[in-house]
């Protein structure tokens, strides 16, 4: 028996049942650099009475603009990507190699379940995998693609991986088949109304929306590249922003960053609350703004910062919040939801950070606003203020209606009297809360300035 033939023809095989998912690996790496392993890793399945090679998952590494990543690819084409226990064991053994390596793990998931007939055993091989998974979180960066449809068990590891995409009208994602869960919810819904990104829009789950697999390389590649390199060269250091002294916008505070190198992450869940990876001055940075007016605190919002200040916490990143923040929504739903507890983890996250923590009061900062995202005694390390800016146990609604109450003037002129005389930043200056009133578009050289002098040395 010629063994070189046998071989070639077995290969030949594995890339006849898998050639899709082959090509998905493709789009995603550099050329020709992937090294698959396990290759021939397959089992009978006795309820279906076949055997299936490749065991429905590809996994190996490669490389993405010469970085390298291990890779974890379901192949949908087998049993509509059914998990078996050999199939976890194959996918077990890649997460320990890339534990091994410190190697980041990109997973490109398209399965409906696991595989009939397969009993408790399948579900001992998904509980591995998730605590392997676990484990690797803020060890390597965990990169998941919602290839198709994810249902079961394994879509618990898109809220254990660091970035999950949903690729546009193709990606569900749902802890039960969505038409059982559609059934049992006494409606009428499509797999998308139920776990597509507007679905599940409340879940905090979906870190990026895009249009193809190469528009999520280039996102890896950014986001690798800016957790791998946290310095480099930045030869712009002393320019200022005009535009701020007219206009304190989002859209204006993001020319803080340095150009081209700003990605906003989980845009569709609490949208009010933008959290930014970039660089600023060349250093890597995560930042939060609250974008809009009257911006309160609720469960939702709070846990949005929550999770992505234990992103920042896991890769010490440096983290600065842009503060425009009135307190908790003052209303029974907010006092009858998990709003306190999200606060109490986030401070107990927050107090982890070990890097510089910069806070900018751009716009407000009034009552338990002030308290979690400005205070230097919950940990900030350096705290400014826009000249313009209001910091106060009140707003100045509220502030009048309390201070004022016994003065007959008008709302108005209360309201500027109460700005002036309580909520002006020199008042807090003056006590040394705030460390520096600044002109607004002067914050760039700030930030600069400070995260030079607060980044840690050998």
């Amino acid at each position: 028996m010629d063994k070189i033939r046998l071989l070639q023809q077995r290969k030949q095989n594995l890339l006849e049942v898998g050639k899709k998912v082959r090509q998905d690996i493709s789009a995603l790496i550099d050329d020709k650099s992937f090294v698959e392993l396990s290759a021939f890793s397959f089992s009978k399945n006795d309820f279906y009475g076949t055997d299936e090679q490749g065991e429905g998952v590809v996994t190996g590494y490669a490389t993405i603009n010469g970085f390298p990543f291990y890779i974890v690819a379901q192949n949908y084409e087998i049993l509509s990507g059914g998990v078996s226990k050999a199939n976890c064991a194959k996918i077990s053994r890649c997460l320990d190699e890339a534990e091994k390596t410190s190697t980041p793990v990109i997973y490109l998931l398209a399965s409906q379940g696991v595989q009939v007939g397969e009993g408790l055993g399948v579900m001992e091989g998904l509980s591995s995998i998730i605590l392997k998974a676990s484990r690797l979180k803020g060890t390597v960066n965990q990169y998941l693609i919602v290839n198709g449809e994810v249902y079961g068990f394994l879509s618990v590891l898109s809220a254990i991986c660091d970035f999950t995409y949903f690729i546009d009208k193709k990606s569900v994602l749902a802890s039960s088949s969505p038409f059982v869960i559609s059934a049992k919810s006494g409606k009428n819904l499509s797999k998308f109304e139920v776990g597509g990104e507007n679905g599940i829009k409340n879940a905090n789950l979906v870190s990026f929306s895009v249009k193809s697999l190469k528009k999520i390389k280039k996102s890896i590649l950014s986001i690798n590249e800016l957790l791998s390199e946290r310095i480099t060269d930045c030869g712009d250091l002393n320019s200022a922003i005009p535009e701020l002294d007219k206009k304190t916008d989002y859209k204006t505070l993001l020319k803080i960053f340095d150009k081209g190198s700003v990605t906003e992450v989980g845009n569709s869940f609490s949208p009010e609350i933008k959290c930014l990876l970039g660089r600023i001055g060349g250093i890597a940075v995560a930042v939060t703004v609250f974008d809009g007016d009257n911006i309160f605190l609720n469960s939702h919002n709070v846990r949005k910062i929550r999770d992505f200040i234990e992103f920042v916490c896991c890769y010490s990143l440096p983290y600065i919040t842009f503060s425009n923040v009135l307190g908790i929504v003052p209303d029974m739903a907010t006092n009858n939801s998990f709003v306190l507890k999200e606060i109490a983890d986030y401070v107990s996250i927050f107090d982890c950070i070990d890097t510089a923590k910069i806070s900018v009061i751009y716009k407000k900062a009034i009552g338990a606003g002030y308290s979690l995202f400005a205070s230097k005694s919950i940990g900030f390390d350096y705290t400014f203020a826009f000249a313009n800016a209001e910091i106060s146990l009140f707003d100045s609604e509220q502030g009048v209606e309390i201070e004022f109450s016994d003065e007959k003037a008008d709302k108005q002129k209360l309201a500027e009297r109460y700005f002036n005389e309580k909520a002006d930043p020199i008042n807090s200056a003056k006590y040394g809360y705030v460390d520096n009133i600044i002109q607004p578009s002067l914050v760039r050289q700030y930030l600069i300035s400070s995260l030079q002098m607060l980044l840690k040395r050998g």
